[in-house]
């Protein structure tokens, strides 16, 4: 079976002119301390990441905020791209280039952690951050700085997640303090890359050079949203009308013109979560149906087999060679924490308004083949950056210590609890098949846990297991992947027929304290070519897995032999000479995305 990316997302229901519509009501996301992770992949990312923040030197943490409000400024530099010093320019970014750039996001993770485990050291160590912080606080750290409105947004989501997961109660007061820090420096609208921002900054005296026009104030409006959502004020609700970026992002895509070519691709996804907040906030159908537009654009036009988006940081021209030419051209494949985040966040969002299983397609596929495989973030600042889709790919650590994608990683791990599972009025959505426990407490007062166990995805058999203070009548909801061409359940071993609506199949009776629910998935199968263009260009898939080619030089293969590869007794998937592993279980080995067939 061979499909391109844009024939397989139309086939498994993703077709460019039909999308989803918002449901009568958004589904309700569970708190972080619902969903107990098993040990596994997941579960060990967001230990290790909570380790390495909680092992960080505190005022190390606070050096720039310090340096640049001309305060004393003990303790060591951190290193790479966190330090307030001269810049050491490198192609990379350089020491230096970004001072304190995911304090707020380590601010946030922390305090999602704090939510999930409720260590006491963990809310110690916020509260004390932020003590440190609150002197600190000052406009001279936005004063011709490349990133104002990068690092003021990344402040919000770190203090209203304080105050909203961790119970800081003075976080919105520092909130406040931070945005008159921050607001005299900010553009009075979003503004584009490039030739709009050195236009603004050339008008305020500050430096024009090209790294002091990548400020990304069209990323604004979600946080902004959410800080008036959760109580924070008005006055951030007016803010984030200011920093939608309508004229030239989201009425074009809102109209379906693909505009997408030559934008910094994480960044102009992470802006859609600001779309879909604007949606929610003031019911703005335009900015829904940008976001709703742009994810199957993205899905369909910009995307590797993996999930994976934006070689080199770029989206591209659709139908053209750009996700080809990348395969020779870079080894920057897929910006990895960064991109993932922005991606899982719009694919909540979106399922959320709509209901529609596909979503959870697109976001177990980017989970499974990206951001679970990254090698560990360390504490020496060590951090993965790009998936390398090279035909000689391998996996790295970025050069610079501290870059981008060590403030975004430390939150996709918490998040990887509110992805797997979501409720309605009526029951239960399962989303991911990630081994877990849910608890929640049922409209009659019943207290319910529900148990995921299995194999998936190296195999296609979840069971579940319901546990019930009382008997409790509500809808389950499991999500049936696309790319399955059948499933079956059964409940207490006897098969059921589930009708399934907007890719979930639902379950709807009175549960009982010990009721067993299996669901088998067929899991085929298939190729995916890189593009039109390229049909011998393709990727082996199974199940939502691609399995990457090991080896320096892949040997060309047919298109029979790769469909007959056949399982290993200690874990991976051999296709002739060829031997093939998910993502998560490459190391150091060199591989290859896509094989060239006869």
């Amino acid at each position: 079976m061979l499909t391109t990316r844009r024939s397989f997302l139309q086939s498994a229901g993703f077709a460019l002119a039909a999308p989803s519509f918002p449901a009568a009501a958004p589904l309700r996301e569970f708190g972080y301390g619902d969903v107990d992770l098993d040990p596994g992949p997941a579960q060990s990312c967001f230990e290790q990441t909570q380790s390495v923040l909680m092992g960080l030197n505190e005022d190390g943490l606070l050096k720039p905020w310090r340096l640049r409000a001309g305060l004393p400024a003990p303790g060591p530099e951190l290193g790479g791209w966190y330090d307030e010093l001269p810049l050491d320019k490198t192609e990379s970014g350089g020491h230096g280039f970004a001072p304190a750039h995911c304090f707020g996001q380590w601010l946030s993770a922390l305090a999602r952690g704090y939510a999930v485990n409720r260590d006491a050291a963990t809310k110690a160590r916020l509260v004390r951050l932020l003590g440190l912080y609150e002197p600190a606080i000052s406009g001279r750290f936005y004063t011709n700085f490349r990133f104002p409105a990068y690092n003021y947004d990344k402040m919000v989501i770190g203090l209203i997640d304080a105050h909203q997961f961790a119970g800081v109660t003075n976080a919105y007061a520092l909130l406040d303090r931070t945005t008159d820090a921050a607001e005299p420096h900010l553009p009075p609208h979003a503004l584009d890359r490039d030739e709009p921002q050195r236009r603004w900054r050339a008008s305020k005296g500050e430096n024009t050079g090209n790294d002091y026009t990548w400020d990304e104030p069209y990323t604004l409006g979600e946080n902004l949203y959410l800080a008036a959502q959760r109580g924070a004020g008005d006055r951030y609700r007016q803010m984030a009308g200011r920093f939608l970026l309508d004229k030239t992002y989201f009425d074009p895509l809102a109209e379906g013109r693909n505009i997408l070519a030559n934008h910094h691709a994480y960044s102009f996804c992470n802006a859609l979560s600001s779309a879909m907040q604007a949606y929610l906030a003031t019911g703005s159908r335009k900015h829904f149906q940008a976001a709703s537009n742009a994810f199957d654009m993205i899905t369909a036009t910009q995307s590797f087999a993996t999930g994976g988006w934006g070689p080199n940081e770029s989206f591209g021209a659709p139908d053209s060679d750009f996700l080809y030419a990348s395969l020779a051209g870079t080894h920057r494949g897929f910006e990895t924490p960064c991109g993932s985040y922005a991606h899982f966040k719009l694919t909540r969002y979106l399922l959320r308004v709509t209901g529609d299983g596909r979503y959870g397609d697109s976001m177990e596929r980017v989970l499974y083949n990206t951001v679970l495989g990254a090698k560990p973030l360390q504490g020496d600042g060590r951090a993965f950056y790009y998936s390398d889709y090279n035909f000689a790919g391998s996996k790295t650590y970025f050069p610079d210590a501290w870059p981008c994608c060590s403030g975004t990683l430390p939150q996709v791990a918490a998040d990887y609890r509110i992805l797997t599972y979501f409720r309605d009025g009526h029951g239960v959505f399962v989303n991911l098949y990630l081994p877990s426990t849910l608890r929640w407490t049922s409209g009659d007062g019943s207290q319910l846990r529900l148990t995921q166990s299995g194999n998936y995805p190296d195999d296609g058999a979840i069971w579940m297991r319901v546990r019930a203070s009382r008997p409790s009548e509500f809808a389950l909801r499991l999500r049936v992947p696309g790319w399955s061409p059948n499933a079956t359940i059964r409940v207490n071993g006897q098969p059921v027929a589930a009708r399934v609506e907007r890719g979930f199949a639902v379950l709807r009776r009175r549960w009982l304290d010990g009721d067993r629910v299996e669901l088998a998935l067929a899991m085929p199968m298939r190729l995916e070519a890189i593009d039109t263009r390229h049909p011998d260009t393709v990727a082996l898939l199974r199940g939502p897995l691609v399995l990457f080619a090991l080896g320096e030089d892949a040997p060309r293969v047919t298109r029979e032999r790769l469909l007959a590869a056949e399982a290993l007794p200690r874990g991976g998937w051999q296709a002739g000479r060829l031997l093939l592993r998910p993502f998560t279980a490459i190391q150091d080995e060199r591989y290859t995305t896509y094989l060239t067939v006869g």
